[in-house]
């Protein structure tokens, strides 16, 4: 029987994960689609529950990772119960009823992908955005033993602002990771407002955006000498660990 997959979010435009899982399908002889739900209201959620009888997962992006789980049963306590933000849904049908489970595969992703660049010197990092993903990068740098920092436009508690970013702070903080959209395609000309000359060779940046390959952000980087990294690989750790939560088999 036809399954099918897919991803919510708002905008969506290009999709990683749909040429991911439709190339995955395809080489994999899978009896199975991948759907783009590009919604302006996460409040459409529950109609393509129901309407979509052969949906049995979906991957879940910006701007819903935290306004998605006011609508699933449960939530998975080592990864989204963590976070209190969701990526992956699992879909668990019985007789037309149906009860949602969130995960986050965030984590895992980001901390196998970043792992191998990281040094002794890499002490301390700097988390640029306050959003959903910004959670698991946070818990993420913690769980390898770096001492992160958020960082924020505007004045929020236990967070920098950008204009807070000190010649001291930005020595001391040898790894900056980008949480923010700005960068991703089109708007290619635009990065995180920190004060790059500061960056040097001992510098990790890491980007979650995938799209450029390059952003402006680790163009920077990299002309300071700094060791760069985009989130594809991330992305696709991702999307691994969701196949798997979705083929694990659960009782209704």
């Amino acid at each position: 029987m036809k399954q099918q997959f897919g991803l919510i979010g708002y905008p969506l435009g290009h999709s990683f994960s749909m040429n991911y899982f439709t190339q995955k399908f395809t080489q994999g002889h899978i009896d199975a689609e991948y759907v783009n739900y590009e919604v302006p209201t996460i409040t459409e959620l529950p109609t393509i529950i129901e309407s979509q009888t052969i949906l049995k997962g979906l991957n879940v992006t910006i701007p819903y990772k935290e306004q998605v789980i006011q609508y699933l049963d449960a939530l998975d306590p080592h990864t989204a119960g963590r976070l209190n933000a969701v990526n992956v849904i699992k879909i668990i049908r019985d007789n037309g009823q149906y009860k949602l489970i969130g995960y986050n595969t965030d984590i895992i992703g980001f901390t196998n992908s970043i792992q191998p660049l990281l040094k002794p010197s890499h002490q301390k990092a700097l988390v640029l955005g306050t959003g959903g993903a910004s959670k698991a990068i946070f818990q993420g740098l913690k769980d390898l033993h770096l001492i992160p920092t958020r960082v924020s436009r505007t004045k929020k508690e236990g967070c920098l602002t950008y204009n807070e970013l000190t010649p001291e702070i930005m020595s001391t903080h040898t790894v900056i990771v980008n949480c923010t959209p700005l960068g991703t395609y089109p708007n290619v000309t635009h990065c995180a407002d920190i004060p790059y000359q500061q960056v040097t060779p001992n510098h990790l940046l890491y980007d979650l955006v995938y799209n450029p390959e390059e952003t402006l952000f680790l163009q920077k980087g990299r002309k300071q000498g700094a060791i760069t990294k985009n989130g594809l690989e991330m992305l696709r750790l991702q999307a691994e660990a969701s196949w798997t939560i979705w083929q694990e088999k659960q009782e209704f």
